[in-house]
């Protein structure tokens, strides 16, 4: 008889636990796909790229050291939880050690996204504008205004020519 009672608890516990899968890939980043101004896909040609996330009241933080970038398409960045707009300091370096600073500056909605309890909190964005400074970069486009788990190039990204 304990055995069946045992038997019986362990069943309903079984049976009560509800399995909540947390998405694995669960990064909400900026996806940059290097582009020619004719169409087709880039590579950097420069030694090094380096970005960093300017944090309004904070220390500024590094999301990319000095990614090797001579053969790179693209690259991606992890997006701000709640700010209205997510400036970003991008370094250019070729193998001279010339170096082309621009700031690229991505206007959005934030939106609440909601799994689980389980899961951690997470915002999904809408792209509203983007700029940037000219100096290695020549222009900047949007390719997805959606910011999700999605792995969808957000941005065309062109670089100068002559840098």
């Amino acid at each position: 008889m304990r055995r069946i009672v045992v038997i019986i608890f362990v069943l309903a516990a079984v049976a009560s636990c509800v399995s909540i899968d947390c998405p694995v890939q669960n990064q909400v980043e900026y996806i940059f796909a290097l582009k020619k101004p004719a169409g087709g896909t880039d590579t950097m040609g420069v030694d090094t790229l380096s970005v960093w996330a300017h944090r309004v009241g904070r220390k500024d933080t590094l999301l990319i050291n000095r990614l090797c970038g001579v053969k790179a398409t693209s690259f991606s960045v992890s997006a701000s939880h709640m700010l209205d707009e997510d400036s970003l300091f991008t370094l250019l370096t070729d193998t001279t050690k010339q170096r082309w600073l621009d700031t690229i500056c991505i206007q959005k909605t934030n939106h609440p996204h909601f799994e689980s309890v389980d899961c951690k909190a997470t915002y999904f964005h809408t792209i509203t504008a983007v700029t940037t400074t000219s100096h290695g970069i020549d222009s900047i486009s949007i390719n997805n205004k959606q910011v999700n788990y999605d792995q969808t190039e957000t941005f065309f990204l062109y670089l100068k020519a002559d840098r």
